[in-house]
């Protein structure tokens, strides 16, 4: 019998919420849960596209922490909903410090999973003296090799039918460059096309993400302003690169501005989203980091000993200090 799912830890309502305006197009929005004098840690979700619940919360003790939720720009509800305008990893960057100073937060600790842990990485080489620790769980650093294993096929070795519903989607002559062909159906003028097109490359990534086929999860399809948002914010992250460099955050250079940060990293033995080898080539270059296999995990942080492990690593940090 399958283990039930961990709740982790139980926060009341938000202590604060608030928008920040980050320039002429974008305003973002975030939450903050926990102790108000407590260490503060920010929340960096997925996608890029994803956004944050109150569930995101329950990694910390609220006795310990004052946990800090952001909808990053174009996702939840930052405004305007999946604009891709002005939209790349160094404007997300400059909205953590913007939030971080309004905040006034002199330091703090970093947790990010999956693309999270891709922005996790960024910010904490562009602003080292800032990050007081590091939580990231699969691993993804958006090198090219990572985005072909799961868009040009790789993964049809363990998802063969997501993954030919996926790429049947497209007409037969677009199938080469599938980032390239969806990304123009979500940049379409026509509402349907775009749709369509989102929740066949969101299906995908959802029924990839979990070692158990998470039914409920599946039901965010049925949700269109997500759908759009997620689908259509990391199809224009992904043809461009994430306007990072291939290869850049685990440059030794960059990992040298960060090898003083505690670090954390936890992997799913069985993630098809974000490869063991990205975490595994990671901790080459950072073995100060300490890496947590998950043997009996995929990708999500909500299955069970994925979350008890990043649980029990932030209460470890939470006592430290």
């Amino acid at each position: 019998m399958r283990e039930p799912s961990v709740a982790g830890y139980e926060h009341s309502t938000a202590f604060e919420s608030g928008y920040l305006s980050v320039g002429e197009i974008h305003t973002i929005y975030y939450e903050q849960y926990g102790k108000e004098d407590g260490k503060p840690v920010i929340f960096l979700h997925g996608g890029p596209g994803g956004k944050t619940t109150p569930k995101n919360a329950s990694f910390f003790d609220p006795a310990i922490y004052r946990v800090i939720l952001l909808d990053q720009r174009g996702c939840g509800k930052s405004t305007p909903a999946a604009d891709l305008r002005e939209n790349t990893s160094h404007h997300l960057v400059s909205d953590v410090e913007v939030l971080r100073k309004h905040l006034k937060i002199e330091q703090w600790m970093v947790f990010g999973g999956s693309w999270g842990s891709t922005l996790s990485l960024l910010y904490a080489q562009m602003h080292p003296q800032v990050v007081e620790s590091l939580v990231l769980r699969g691993i993804f650093t958006v090198r090219r090799s990572e985005l072909d294993w799961f868009y040009k096929g790789g993964i049809s070795q363990f998802r063969p039918q997501e993954y030919e519903a996926f790429i049947n989607h497209l007409p037969e002559d677009q199938r080469d460059d599938p980032m390239s062909a969806y990304y123009k159906l979500m940049t379409s003028d026509d509402a349907d096309t775009r749709l369509a097109a989102a929740r066949a490359w969101s299906g995908m990534e959802l029924c990839a993400s979990n070692l158990y086929l998470d039914e409920e999860a599946l039901k965010m399809l049925e949700d269109d302003v997500w759908v759009l948002a997620h689908s259509s914010i990391e199809a224009h992250y992904f043809n461009h690169g994430a306007w990072i460099e291939d290869g850049e955050l685990l440059r030794r250079e960059n990992i040298a501005k960060i090898r003083h940060i505690p670090t954390t990293i936890v992997q799913g033995r069985y993630d098809l989203v974000c490869t063991p080898k990205t975490a595994y080539d990671l901790h080459k270059v950072f073995p100060e980091a300490n890496l947590i296999w998950i043997p009996d995990a995929g990708h999500s942080a909500e299955e069970p000993n994925t979350k008890r492990e990043l649980i029990d690593v932030c209460d470890q940090l939470g006592k430290s200090n």
